[in-house]
């Protein structure tokens, strides 16, 4: 089988479809990455065939906009962005077609609307990725993508099912897009782009367990879900001697990161230092560029560019960042108190879910206060009940399934389409 990954995204939407292209290699399945150039190496270095999408710069002008970063700006620009790409990932399924390697399976996140489209114009089998359950919209247990929208669990069921159907940002910001490429190539558009197209008939594959996210009624019925995948190229970059030096020197560190692509974390790391400061902790600070850290760190403050959290994590006291649900998910398998500033996308959903385990703490950019951080992070490396909890997550992750039953169902969606649409 071909098996054809198209990630969407940073590196935490990335890593989980690295991680089923190695599993999907060591079954003996040919397996291409379609992704944006940026990742080209890492996809490279992993012994995976790649197709590179857009620029350096058109990645690196993206990320640098600040209102990626903000409550429905965030999604209003990748909408946007996904639904101006769905040609360019068309062209690039249909490049490996004409160069007579064409895909037996498509796997995408429900952002990618070229590879549906490909499913309907081609016929190729495609599933839709989830790596994170926010994207499940339920009327039963309707995911938290605004501060306090937890809250509308307690309303009646029929309200939460009308609430629910109201205008998506797939449909606002996505969808007259998708149309006008949908009748380029000759293909009929979904009436709605999110209710139609986010889950494939082929196969809806969701990338965390049950204990972290309750299956719901209206959730696909062709849906499977698995572990975690807990990738951060740790195989390729391995923890540096400067790191375990650090760790070694004395206690263990707070570990504090914005997220891979978060350029826009001056602030957040200001705060880290005040906190860790007053509370008179060693820390490590993650971040891809340097220059938005405070200058002059003390030394009890390591500043590093990239760190594989599996191996450095369950060395850590606890665990600062941005909700993101990989970087969540390492938290969790290193069985260690959170904190979370979940700024947009599905991150204050993770961080409510964090909360409702016992496990960690949720703040806004707004609450991410030096005092409020303090406290926080005093409560978490102090009270039993959250460092229990922390265990008890790190349990339910070592309670793996193994990965020949999420292979066998994946091949298994090959023949489930083999006419176009």
């Amino acid at each position: 089988m071909h098996a054809v990954l198209l990630p969407f995204g940073s590196a935490g939407d990335v890593f989980p479809f690295l991680w089923l292209g190695r599993q999907l290699k060591a079954q003996g399945h040919e397996v291409t990455l379609i992704v944006a150039c940026v990742f080209e190496d890492i996809v490279r270095q992993a012994g995976l065939q790649v197709i590179p999408m857009g620029s350096q710069e058109q990645f690196d002008r993206f990320i640098a906009d600040p209102r990626v970063w903000k409550l429905y700006h965030g999604t209003k620009l990748v909408f946007e962005f996904a639904g101006e790409n769905t040609e360019p990932v068309l062209e690039a399924i249909e490049s490996l077609i004409q160069a007579g390697k064409p895909p037996d399976l498509l796997m995408a996140p429900c952002t990618v609307f070229g590879a549906r489209l490909a499913r309907e114009k081609h016929g190729i089998p495609l599933i839709s990725v989830h790596v994170q359950p926010t994207v499940m919209i339920s009327a039963h247990e309707p995911p938290v993508l605004l501060p306090g929208m937890q809250h509308l669990r307690k309303l009646p069921l029929r309200f939460r099912q009308w609430l629910v159907k109201l205008p998506n940002p797939a449909d606002r910001f996505a969808a007259t897009a998708v149309e006008a490429a949908c009748a380029r190539q000759g293909v009929t558009p979904p009436k709605s782009l999110w209710w139609e197209w986010a889950d494939s008939p082929d196969g809806v594959l969701g990338l965390f367990p049950e204990w972290f996210a309750r299956p719901q009624p209206d959730w696909p019925a062709n849906l499977l879900l698995w572990d975690f995948p807990l990738e951060d190229i740790a195989q390729e970059r391995p923890l540096s001697a400067e790191v375990a030096q650090f760790l070694a020197s004395g206690d263990k560190p707070i570990v504090f990161t914005p997220g891979s692509a978060n350029i826009q974390a001056r602030r957040f790391f200001e705060v880290a230092l005040e906190a860790v400061t007053a509370l008179g902790r060693r820390a490590i600070f993650a971040t891809r560029q340097l220059d938005q850290l405070p200058p002059g760190l003390p030394v009890t403050v390591l500043p590093v560019e990239y760190v594989p959290f599996s191996t450095l994590i369950p060395q850590a006291a606890a665990f600062v960042h941005h909700g993101g649900i990989g970087t969540l998910s390492q938290g969790f398998a290193a069985g260690i108190p959170q904190l979370i500033m979940a700024m947009a996308h599905d991150q204050p959903d993770n961080a409510f879910r964090l909360e409702q385990l016992g496990a960690g703490i949720g703040l806004t950019p707004r609450t991410f206060t030096p005092a409020r951080v303090q406290a926080a992070l005093h409560r978490l490396l102090t009270l039993p009940s959250y460092q229990k909890a922390a265990r008890e997550c790190r349990a339910n992750m070592q309670q793996r399934q193994p990965v020949a039953g999420l292979l066998r169902w994946i091949e298994t969606r090959q023949n489930q389409r083999s006419t176009g649409g």
